[in-house]
């Protein structure tokens, strides 16, 4: 039976939830073209370049991979070709390959393993892996939306989540394609009550990116809810297992590197990374506002935050349990506490949760301000991708 055939026995085209997939289908499918447009973008712009100055530019294939495998996912293929560093060198630096210790293992790990048995290389593999994760993602957005609201709202959340600007990173080689799948399925094991699958995805989840530890605090506030409502005494499993992604990843370097703490010391002396509690988010703001092109990070750095206040006020409109917020503000504070990548599109798009009453309040507008959204979110998706495709600023 062909893929046609199976989905509608599982949700016929004639029903609101079949249409919703469909159309969530679709979008990211689109999705995935724009992205690839701004990424030819960037390649046309290097190609002019390297004409100015006499070089041989990349051809056009090998230039959208060296977009879609650029900046993190540089680090994430080492460690996919490489493993761990048994050492790290005092004072490392950004332009050494023991750096890879800043990135978390789930992800590459995964790659390194399917790329011994798929063929295409690593690249390929990690590629083809986040277009197939990110699906999944889309169709859990709309499964957790229906949930919430209705088949309608579900429909649209696909559709946001499917362009919306930070999905760049779905066609990247990094680990948030993953690490939203394993969000989303912790938070559907949430909804079930299957305390022991919620704390399986979340440690999983932990051990994917720093910012998975929200999870942890996901599962704690679901457990807490649990037993206070109903006694259920069972729902401790989920936040006792939740955190065991990460701590296992510090047990895992300090017993290869033979140092405490190896991952702190290479993200504060490699990525200069200190915190500044929101001040750089600020400022960033505030510099374009007084100079709104004097800076592609600036820009970035606005535009999220522009994007989630407004969506936090939808959120203040629209409740969710209360689960969704502690993930969504743990997601915001590790975004915007650092002091050097702060508020970004990929950041922003990590907290999902954002999503659902942004598209509940649109659910039932259709040539109004849906059209804006559409636009601006299609306009952004190939702009953001262009732009970290010539390096104009960080991802």
């Amino acid at each position: 039976m062909s893929i046609s055939q199976a989905i509608p026995s599982i949700a016929p085209a004639n029903t609101p939830w079949g249409r919703a997939i469909r159309r969530g289908f679709f979008a990211y499918l689109i999705s995935r073209l724009f992205v690839v447009m701004g990424a030819a973008i960037a390649v046309a712009a290097e190609a002019v370049t390297a004409r100015t100055n006499d070089e041989e530019p990349t051809p056009g294939l090998s230039g959208l991979v060296q977009v879609f495998d650029s900046w993190d996912g540089h680090w994430y293929l080492d460690v996919v070709r490489e493993g761990y560093p048994h050492h790290i060198m005092p004072n490392v630096t950004y332009f050494v390959s023991d750096a890879r210790a800043a990135f978390f293992p789930l992800y590459p790990r995964l790659v390194h393993y399917l790329d011994m048995i798929v063929p295409g290389g690593p690249v390929s593999v990690s590629l083809l892996v986040n277009l197939i994760f990110g699906g999944i993602f889309i169709y859990l957005v709309g499964r957790l939306a229906r949930i919430l609201f209705d088949d309608r709202t579900a429909e649209k959340a696909m559709i946001i989540a499917a362009i919306f600007p930070g999905s760049f990173v779905l066609s990247f080689a990094y680990s948030e394609a993953l690490l939203l799948l394993l969000a989303a399925s912790c938070f559907l094991a949430l909804h079930k009550k299957a305390w022991v699958w919620a704390g399986v995805f979340a440690a999983l989840g932990t051990a994917c990116r720093p910012n998975g530890v929200a999870l942890v605090a996901v599962c704690a506030v679901a457990a807490f809810l649990a037993i206070r409502q109903d006694k259920e005494w069972k729902a401790l499993i989920a936040p006792l297992l939740s955190p065991w992604g990460f701590v296992g990843f510090m047990l895992f370097l300090r017993s290869h590197t033979d140092e405490h703490w190896a991952w702190f010391r290479v993200q504060r002396e490699a990525w200069k990374e200190g915190t500044s509690f929101g001040a750089t988010a600020v400022s960033r703001t505030f510099d374009f506002i007084l100079n709104p092109t004097g800076s592609p990070t600036s820009v970035l750095t606005a535009a999220s935050m522009v994007a989630m206040i407004l969506a936090l006020w939808c959120m203040y409109r629209f409740r969710l349990p209360l689960m969704y917020y502690a993930y969504t503000a743990a997601i915001l504070v590790l975004m915007l506490v650092p002091a050097t990548v702060t508020a970004r599109p990929r950041f922003l798009f990590t907290a999902f949760p954002l999503i659902f009453p942004v598209a509940r309040m649109l659910r039932d507008d259709e040539d109004g301000w849906w059209l804006v959204v559409l636009g601006i979110c299609v306009a952004g998706l190939v702009t953001v991708t262009g732009m970290y495709g010539v390096r104009a600023a960080i991802p």
